[in-house]
């Protein structure tokens, strides 16, 4: 197209002090097929910049479907499509708008599958905890590039060229991950049914060690620190927490603001992750107080969490814990080696949600 085009087009004003690196940016879209009406729809979208128009469109290949087709090809009604796309992560949508690919069609065929043989409602659930753990892949990696790729560029000025290549790039990066995450997901199945069935070894219940590490003060820190500092600290919490609890044979359930939960199926490496978490992040340093909780018994584990009265027990006695201190409950002393750890008795303490008070003890390594 020429400039006189993208001018008509209302996309360029060749009198604008950017109308070189404007100029140059529609040529780069338009030698790459894209029309004077698909960009001026991008233009016109807050929430696609020109220089990611290129990356968006290749993130999603393939022939795109309108959820009616989807259906038929599918063999779902209406009504069970929409509730498999609710579950799997997709918006709500016009039936009759071009916006399933292919690779959408083919992944929601295998839920369908499933469905036949593990029921509707499991699969839907199973969906619902694939999609927010590729969500949050998602937001991580648009997270990386912004803040360590798209934004230096900014800051050294960059064209807008420039910008929408290393858009491109970072989209065609993509490509490997399907190879990342499987074979990430087989090692972790082999990791969560061993776990499972340790766990079950002498009941049908999960018995599991479940801690708490929280910041103690961290909202009074929030405000003295810079969105930079305060990141820093969030990130140096969490990756050492995570490092920690797998070297342990553990895992990280969930951040929940500035408190992380684990799980691990050894009481004494409940102990040895509560000990060395806290120990890694005193040298955080900035004010930063770390203490926490372990507790062990009988939980209900579902869709990657764990629920029930235990889990309660050990986020309450965390609530407890002053600055340094590993509170335990009498369950985890009975279980863990007492060779390798020390327990001091810390008293009976009243906890919400509990009618009888709970015997607490502090938790220390063994001189």
């Amino acid at each position: 197209m020429e400039p006189a085009e993208f001018e008509a087009a209302g996309l360029y004003d060749p009198t604008s002090p950017d109308a070189k690196e404007r100029l140059a940016l529609l040529k780069w879209l338009s030698d790459r097929g894209f029309t004077a009406v698909e960009i001026a729809e991008a233009d016109a979208d807050p929430g696609l910049p020109l220089e990611a128009l290129a990356s968006q469109q290749a993130v999603r290949r393939g022939q795109v479907h309108s959820r009616r087709e989807s259906a038929v090809l599918l063999g779902l009604s209406d009504t069970a499509l929409e509730r498999m796309l609710l579950a799997s992560g997709y918006p709500s949508g016009d039936r009759d708008e071009a916006t399933l690919t292919d690779m959408d069609i083919s992944a929601l065929s295998s839920f369908v599958s499933a469905s036949e043989i593990f029921g509707e409602e499991p699969i839907e659930q199973f969906a619902r905890v694939i999609s927010a753990a590729a969500a949050k892949v998602a937001e991580a990696a648009t997270s990386l590039f912004l803040a360590e790729v798209e934004q230096p560029l900014i800051d050294d000025e960059a064209s807008p060229v420039v910008l929408a290549q290393a858009n491109l790039a970072a989209v065609y990066s993509l490509d490997t991950l399907p190879i990342v995450m499987e074979a990430l997901l087989r090692s972790q199945v082999e990791i969560a049914n061993r776990r499972s069935r340790l766990s079950r070894q002498d009941s049908g219940d999960a018995m599991v060690a479940i801690g708490f590490i929280d910041l103690v003060g961290f909202t009074p820190l929030s405000r003295r620190l810079d969105d930079a500092e305060l990141s820093k600290v969030l990130d140096g919490f969490e990756s050492r927490a995570s490092d920690i609890a797998t070297a342990h044979d553990g895992r990280v359930v969930k951040h929940i603001g500035d408190e992380v939960m684990f799980v691990v199926v050894d009481p004494n490496a409940a102990c040895e992750i509560a000990l060395e978490i806290v120990d890694a992040v005193r040298g955080l340093g900035r004010g930063v107080r770390p203490s926490g909780s372990v507790t062990y018994g009988p939980v209900l584990s579902r869709a990657g969490d764990y629920y029930g009265s235990v889990v309660n027990l050990a986020s309450r006695v965390a609530d407890m814990a002053v600055p340094y201190e590993i509170l335990v409950t009498e369950e985890l002393v009975n279980a863990a080696e007492k060779w390798s750890m020390s327990f001091t008795p810390a008293g009976r303490r009243m906890l919400k949600g509990f009618e009888e008070p709970v015997s607490l003890w502090e938790l220390n390594r063994a001189e």
